[in-house]
This record gives C-alpha cells, sequence and structure tokens, in this order.
C-alpha cells in the first residue's frame, strides 16, 4: 500500500507486476527486432516472412564487425524507456532494460561464443557530467548472466566528440573518427569479442569501436545493443 508497484513507463499500478515492472498496454508497445534480418548488420527486413539474408548496404559495404544484433526496436515505450534512464539519470532502469535485452540476445550471444564482453566507452568529460556509462551500467548484469568478463578499462574514447542524436549519418562518421583507442590491445589478440551499446543508429560508433578492435588483433567481432534505430 505504500509503495504499490507501478509500470516504469506509464506510472500505471500493476498487481503482479513482476521483474520489468511495465503494464501489459506498455509490454505490447515494446518491439522485439526479429528475422527476417540482414546476417551481418541485423537491420530488420519490412517483409514478413523470409529468411535472413545480408542487406544491400553490407553487401556493398561490408562492415568490421562479423555480425550485429539489438534486442528492441527504439520506438515508443523502448525509447522513452531508454532516454530517461541515459538522460534523466534513472539508473534503476537498467534492470528492466537488461532483462528486456537478455531474453532476445542470450541465443545470439551464446552462438558467437564471445570471450571477452567490451561496452563502449564515454569521454572522461562527458563520464563526469552524466555520472555513469549507460553501456557498463547495462553490461554488468548481462556479463554474469552470460558467464563473459566485462572489460570497461581497455577500449577508451581519447577525443571527446559531438552528441551524435542531431548529427546525419555522414557528420556522425566524421564525429567519433580516431575518437577511440587501446590502452593494451595485447589483451584482445586472438579473442572473440562482444561489444556492447545502447542504441545502434548509423552504426558510426561501433564501426569506429570495431576498427580500433580489429587492429588490436581480436579475432572475432560481435556487437549487440540494446535498441536500433529503424526506419518506418
Amino acid at each position: 500500500m505504500v509503495f504499490p508497484p507501478l509500470c516504469h513507463a506509464c506510472r500505471a499500478f500493476i498487481p503482479g507486476a513482476g521483474r520489468l515492472h511495465l503494464c501489459p498496454a506498455c509490454l505490447r508497445d515494446v518491439r522485439s527486432i526479429a528475422s527476417p534480418l540482414c546476417t551481418f548488420c541485423g537491420v530488420p527486413f519490412q517483409t514478413p516472412g523470409g529468411m535472413d539474408h545480408p542487406c544491400g548496404s553490407c553487401v556493398i559495404s561490408p562492415p568490421r564487425y562479423s555480425a550485429a544484433r539489438a534486442a528492441l526496436s527504439f520506438h515508443g515505450v523502448a525509447r522513452d524507456l531508454i532516454h530517461h534512464f541515459k538522460y534523466d539519470r534513472k539508473v534503476h532502469l537498467a534492470r528492466p532494460l537488461t532483462l528486456l535485452a537478455s531474453r532476445a540476445l542470450t541465443p545470439f550471444v551464446i552462438s558467437t561464443g564471445a570471450e571477452l564482453l567490451i561496452p563502449v566507452p564515454l569521454h572522461r568529460r562527458r563520464l563526469w557530467e552524466r555520472g555513469f556509462n549507460q553501456a557498463v551500467l547495462l553490461g554488468r548484469p548481462l556479463a554474469k548472466l552470460w558467464g563473459i568478463p566485462l572489460v570497461v578499462d581497455n577500449l577508451r574514447r581519447i577525443r571527446r566528440t559531438e552528441p551524435q542524436v542531431t548529427l546525419s549519418a555522414a557528420e556522425r562518421e566524421l564525429n567519433v573518427r580516431g575518437a577511440f583507442a587501446m590502452a593494451n590491445p595485447a589483451a584482445v589478440e586472438g579473442k572473440r569479442v562482444l561489444l556492447l551499446d545502447d542504441v545502434y543508429t548509423t552504426g558510426s560508433t561501433v564501426m569506429e569501436c570495431s576498427r580500433v578492435l580489429r587492429k588490436g588483433g581480436a579475432a572475432e567481432l560481435y556487437v549487440v545493443t540494446l535498441a536500433r534505430a529503424v526506419a518506418g
């Protein structure tokens, strides 16, 4: 009665809230990304049914990573929860977000045989301003669930960049070029690495991180994100 279970999204009372604390209406609005999708970048195709296959963009310009997958479409309730988590410092939302991510991504992660989980880093100034790295907060419970060591101090953002949210695809690519480096490349040499970020929009950030990790000697590189921006 004092602390009734409320939906994280709409604040409606939900008896038997469970671990997610999302009401049925809000949960229905959360869209998981599923097949058919691109076998490389993971973008879902709009046509129902069918088989997974490479998209045109990845055929023309293959990504530096082996494969990328996202749990949710960056839309509606999922987008609102991520924004509240990331920009409003509602860090308690890491729990329902990681639960949603684990349900969708665990089969893919198991199939990769990843040996290291590396979250995309923030620049130290941005980290000081925000107070936390959202990818690290998501990575801690996921690393335990997947049984993969979480490495937070090797891949580093060495140059402060403009917020990507206001930039075009071309501007995003230029914005992050040369922004990352590795403190100890030998630690990833010959390893199967899983790179973690919150949202995949144009892929410019994870592509630049992938370039640096590949240069460091990573044998295989996979990308997982909580959500992905999907056209339409």
